[in-house]
């Protein structure tokens, strides 16, 4: 089945809220190619796709929970994820039926969506995402900060979901606007200036870029039990941050022995704040390296923040939004100064004129608040042979009974 054939078929034949593109999108696009799990990966790669024993479905793994697999620091992993949108219970649970209400055939529906939907327990309450893990990390420990390095993503379907249901997202209570929830069908493919998105209109169809992130990237957090999959945490989590594409890089404060990272909720793509509730849910297959950083090292702050090739992207979380904002902020003049010969109150200043916050997500009871300081205004620095102060190892919040 193609895209095009997609886009074209007849509406949902039964009552309910569901949205489709009315019109092909473009004729420049590709439409990605499916990839099923495990398809094309080298031989002799670690490699991690959604069985029943190896995710978890709305739950955080715990440190009671054994390691579903176990790779040496920089050895690289190929994961294979689930979308949570299509097999949910208001969904049906049945992902081939689902999609067929949009005239996606069964070839376009993945068999490892399939298989979690039917085997994979979901309790009403927990979260809707789907989290692949834990691994195993030969080596780190406590105190320790594990660089988790998103080498690539690789879209497995030309399409996916964006949803939003009542008392959620940024407008509780007043979006959707009738009964029921909404699920907005999203077309994707390759186009000449790069991977496009597309929602149709009866007035034509809008085009977006596409950013593949991963929404969930954490470590098990000490303690005991599992944690919901929604609020995100010191121990990452589902951070929702969009910058956190292939080629950047997620630090992580290690709380338990191994880390035990775990991964879930790709998305093709999502303005800051995700305000509608969920982002452009599809899947992806994520080639990733874990790396440790020792306590002391320059990477070290004791708290999780991200890096590009361009950016250092510090994170603020907590149910307050006003006081993510101060977390974040905190922990920007903490990276700074711990980077660069620079003394808080210059720090400061700079953030103000040159750095940029945004709202990560407001919709997963933890909000969240990321900034982007450019590498590039401070390279000067580095050259001036002054070394840098290490910033203090701000011990993280305890974690909330979530």
């Amino acid at each position: 089945m193609t895209l095009d054939s997609v886009i074209h078929a007849d509406p949902p034949a039964h009552p309910g809220r569901e949205r489709r593109p009315p019109a092909s999108p473009a004729a420049d696009l590709r439409p990605f190619a499916v990839l099923q799990a495990g398809d094309g990966v080298p031989p002799g790669t670690a490699y991690l796709s959604a069985t029943p024993g190896s995710v978890l479905w709305g739950r955080l793994p715990g440190p009671e929970d054994p390691p579903v697999l176990r790779v040496a620091p920089g050895e690289p992993v190929v994961i294979d994820t689930v979308s949570h949108e299509g097999i949910l219970e208001d969904q049906g649970r049945d992902p081939v039926a689902f999609m067929a209400r949009y005239g996606i055939g069964a070839d376009l529906v993945l068999r490892d969506a399939i298989d979690v939907a039917r085997t994979v327990p979901h309790r009403a309450g927990d979260g809707p995402h789907v989290v692949l893990g834990p691994i195993a990390v030969t080596g780190a420990r406590p105190g320790d900060m594990l660089a988790v390095r998103i080498e690539d993503l690789r879209p497995r379907l030309p399409y996916g979901f964006v949803s939003s249901r009542h008392g959620r997202g940024a407008l509780p209570g007043e979006m959707p606007e009738g009964p029921g929830s909404t699920f907005v069908l999203c077309t994707a493919g390759d186009g000449p200036d790069g991977p496009v998105g597309c929602i149709g209109t009866p007035a034509g169809t809008i085009r977006f870029p596409l950013g593949f992130f991963l929404g969930v990237i954490g470590v098990v957090r000490a303690g005991r039990g599992r944690p919901s999959s929604i609020p995100p945490g010191w121990h990452g989590g589902n951070l929702d941050i969009s910058l956190l594409t292939a080629g950047s890089t997620l630090f992580l404060p290690v709380q338990v022995p191994d880390a035990l990272v775990y991964v879930g909720d790709p998305h093709y793509a999502q303005g800051d704040g995700e305000v509608a509730l969920t982002a452009f849910e599809a899947p992806l297959r994520a080639t990733l390296r874990f790396d440790l950083v020792p306590a002391g090292a320059a990477e070290h702050m004791g708290v999780l923040y991200g890096e590009t090739d361009d950016l250092l992207i510090p994170v603020g979380l907590d149910e307050d939004l006003d006081r993510a904002m101060t977390a974040c902020v905190r922990n920007g003049l903490d990276l700074l100064t711990s980077r660069y010969p620079l003394d808080r109150a210059t720090a400061y200043a700079y953030l103000s004129v040159a750095a940029d916050f945004a709202v990560s997500q407001v919709v997963d009871q933890v909000k969240g608040v990321h900034g982007r300081i450019r590498k590039a205004d401070l390279a000067a620095l580095l050259d001036s042979g002054t070394p840098a102060t290490p910033a203090p190892v701000r011990p993280f919040p305890p974690p909330k009974a979530l």
